[in-house]
């Protein structure tokens, strides 16, 4: 039999109890293995009505989506995989190339008879999501981002020199001997240093997961999903050359972590989407603000729900208004501003672009909001620091990705060429200038 079927009953009684703080799935619900594309997923599947599929990320398992996947059920057909080698799939040593994990998703909606399916991914689940999209778009209704970059897809390159992010290229056989019965040490540093408070990842949860981990080969899977990127970048590339997403998308970030850039992210892809973001959240979405997260998403995914923004192409661009230095901004005449998305006098997410001439020299100040902000030309002498020093500026270029932390204070010049800046946040914003 390619798959079968086991009882509520066995699901609650499994070899690894959920810990008290993992909500358990709705009684309705049923789990079967599905034998797809050479491995073996344990599956997830309950509700009625147009099928969704929810792909969790590395220190997660499908559990990560229980109260999601409750909220679904009146309307939706929901399926939840754990992910090749991950949670309580089976160990397998090869394949976690995103473009071949959305065959192994695609697969497992053939065994289910789904032809289509809205996808939601959230971390790694984020990156097989838009594997899926582009490999299958003939089989993606919408598609929703949560809170990860894209191998090889917008900022990628200037994501990847964040210090936060070591553990792309932290694997192997010595690096697994060192995690080798370390697993939950290892995986709090995700859960602290990737959230806004720590404490909302439960310490039932971190159990939880952490033996789950532990299991023969998971850790081995985790570090596989992060040594595939090198060709996932080269994949996403490829399909994103063949043309853009045209499904709605939702792109969710937390304001303590991505932000409006996943929004951003995601515009160098699809046409059409739209961004939310979840306060008082880093990277943990679903355990920090599972309210707010759920209902953000089945808003998106239901019938009929409107989209609240799209991407504008370059003669809509053209016709944007731009002002002088404004809300969110130093304020130092000659700088134009052109809002995007949004109103950074307000309260929600909004998209700036700052043009500034040559030889411009902006004084120590901050910021109410967390953002985010990317050069689009130019050379930006960026520093940090309660006084302006032009010795301490890094000089960064086209494309370079850095942040402007909430009342962090910061300053900049430029030289002799004019400076194009894209900046992201979580209005409303301000300007405070230090002494």
């Amino acid at each position: 039999m390619p798959w079968k079927t086991l009882s509520a009953v066995l699901l609650s009684i499994a070899a690894l109890p959920a810990a008290a703080n993992i909500r358990p799935y709705p009684g309705s619900f049923n789990v079967q293995e599905i034998r797809a594309n050479g491995t073996t997923l344990h599956v997830r599947v309950g509700g009625t009505g147009p099928a969704v599929v929810l792909l969790h990320g590395f220190g997660d398992t499908g559990d990560m989506w229980a109260p999601l996947a409750a909220s679904l059920a009146a309307e939706h057909t929901v399926i939840v995989p754990d992910l090749r080698s991950m949670g309580l799939s089976a160990v397998t040593e090869h394949g976690f190339e995103k473009m071949n994990q959305a065959k192994d998703i695609a697969e497992v909606l053939d065994t289910l008879h789904v032809a289509r399916a809205d996808i939601v991914g959230h971390d790694i689940g984020n990156m097989v999501a838009f594997a899926f999209a582009e490999r299958y778009p003939e089989r993606t209704t919408k598609l929703v981002m949560m809170d990860a970059p894209v191998p090889g897809v917008g900022p990628w390159d200037d994501i990847l020199k964040s210090p936060l992010l070591w553990h792309f290229r932290f694997g192997g056989v010595d690096m697994e001997r060192l995690v080798a019965g370390r697993e939950h040490i290892y995986l709090d540093r995700f859960w602290n240093e990737f959230a806004a408070d720590p404490s909302k990842f439960d310490a039932a949860s971190r159990a939880h997961y952490a033996e789950l981990y532990a299991m023969p080969g998971h850790m081995h899977a985790g570090f596989a999903q992060f040594a595939a990127f090198d060709r996932d970048v080269l994949d996403n590339k490829t399909a994103v050359g063949r043309g853009r997403l045209q499904m709605p998308v939702l792109a969710v970030g937390g304001d303590h972590s991505l932000g409006s850039t996943m929004a951003y992210i995601m515009r160098f892809a699809a046409d059409n989407v739209r961004q939310v973001v979840i306060t008082e959240s880093g990277h943990w979405l679903m355990e920090e603000q599972p309210k707010a997260t759920v209902a953000a998403i089945v808003d998106f995914l239901r019938a009929g729900s409107s989209m609240g923004s799209r991407t504008l192409g370059v003669a809509e661009i053209g016709d944007l208004a731009r002002s002088s230095a404004g809300v969110g901004t130093s304020g130092v005449g000659g700088i134009q501003t052109m809002v995007l998305s949004g109103d950074p006098a307000q309260a929600g997410p909004y998209a700036i672009e700052l043009k500034i001439p040559a030889h411009t020299h902006i004084a120590a100040h901050s910021h109410r909001d967390n953002r985010l902000a990317m050069v689009l030309s130019g050379e930006w002498h960026f520093g940090y620091g309660s006084k302006a020093d032009d010795a301490q500026t890094s000089v960064l270029t086209q494309g370079a990705f850095y942040t402007e932390p909430a009342n962090a204070p910061h300053f900049a010049f430029t030289g002799d060429e004019p400076v194009t800046v894209f900046i992201t946040g979580m209005g409303p914003s301000d300007t405070h200038f230090e002494n």
